[in-house]
């Protein structure tokens, strides 16, 4: 109970971050992408403030033996760079510089209401999905070794 409290704190604050720091406004992150035109440089600012936060906390948080709220620390189960990887970060990238919204800013962004931020959350929920089945379906044909696992969308 104390770790769904928890995340659900840090949800919190991290939708607070998002909010105050422009990340919900589609309009405020393409004008950082628009590095040509009218460049708004103030989402580099937000984006070195997590950075510097998080360069801290991992260096202070090294010196524990185990986090507080689970028995150990979690890593990656591997650091391969692969065409999966590739293609989901381009994937994100190009959905991110056409309207402007990622998912942790579209999920905070809902509470508007407004139409555009739920047909990208619907739009993105399909997305995920349609991931979903398809790697089920290569792993049931015998994909690749190298397809994605059936696990990686959940």
């Amino acid at each position: 109970m104390k770790a769904i409290v928890s995340a659900g704190l840090v949800g919190v604050l991290f939708a607070l971050g998002l909010g105050l720091g422009g990340m919900t406004h589609p309009e405020k992150v393409l004008g950082f992408l628009d590095v040509m035109g009218r460049w708004d440089p103030s989402l580099a600012l937000v984006m070195g403030g997590a950075l510097g936060v998080h360069a801290l906390f991992l260096r202070w948080s090294r010196r524990w033996k185990a986090p507080v709220l689970a028995a150990r620390f979690a890593s990656p189960s591997h650091s391969r760079v692969d065409g999966s990887l590739v293609t989901g970060a381009a994937l994100f990238g190009v959905g991110w510089g056409l309207v402007g919204y990622c998912p942790g800013p579209a999920f905070v962004a809902l509470a508007t209401g407004e139409q555009d931020v739920l047909m990208f959350a619907l739009s993105m929920l399909a997305g995920m999905l349609l991931f979903r089945f398809w790697t089920r379906f290569r792993a049931s044909v015998g994909g690749s070794p190298d397809a994605p696992r059936p696990d990686c969308a959940q």
